[in-house]
């Protein structure tokens, strides 16, 4: 007999793909106690107040420099995450989220979820890599510079 709720993996996967930035698929599968979870949520609202003063105050701003790609790496590990989990087997996504429940296939779901992390975790990394070397050259061409 199951000792405990059944954890879809398609679900899963789509958690981590659309809020996955925030740890919400980590809660969905260790539940409230999983202190990883709540690491997340810091790293994204770094991120986003690095948007907001990119937006607000400019690309001069070497505070918004740091902390706008924290927010892409932390979009890509979710989307990573959600290809991790789409991509793993049926049997040992089963035998480690859901011992004692029998093993239930998955359908075109999580491999749907997998494609679009691909997809968008690819364009996001992308996008922080060349962001990041952007910003990287440019203060190296500020700091030599003659004054």
């Amino acid at each position: 007999m199951p000792s405990s709720a059944y954890r879809s993996k398609t679900l899963a996967a789509w958690l981590a793909l659309a809020l996955g930035s925030l740890g919400l698929h980590r809660l969905y599968l260790h539940g409230l106690r999983d202190r990883l979870a709540w690491l997340h949520p810091l790293p994204t609202a770094l991120g986003l107040l690095g948007l907001w003063r990119m937006r607000t105050l400019g690309q001069d701003d070497r505070l918004a420099w740091l902390l706008t790609p924290v927010l892409g790496l932390m979009l890509s590990a979710g989307m990573l995450t959600a290809i991790v989990y789409a991509l793993t087997p049926d049997e040992r996504w089963d035998a480690r989220h859901n011992p004692g429940h029998a093993v239930v296939p998955t359908a075109w779901g999580a491999v749907l979820a997998a494609i679009a992390g691909l997809l968008i975790g690819g364009g996001v990394l992308i996008g922080t890599i060349a962001f990041s070397v952007q910003m990287f050259f440019e203060w190296q061409l500020r700091a030599a510079a003659p004054l």
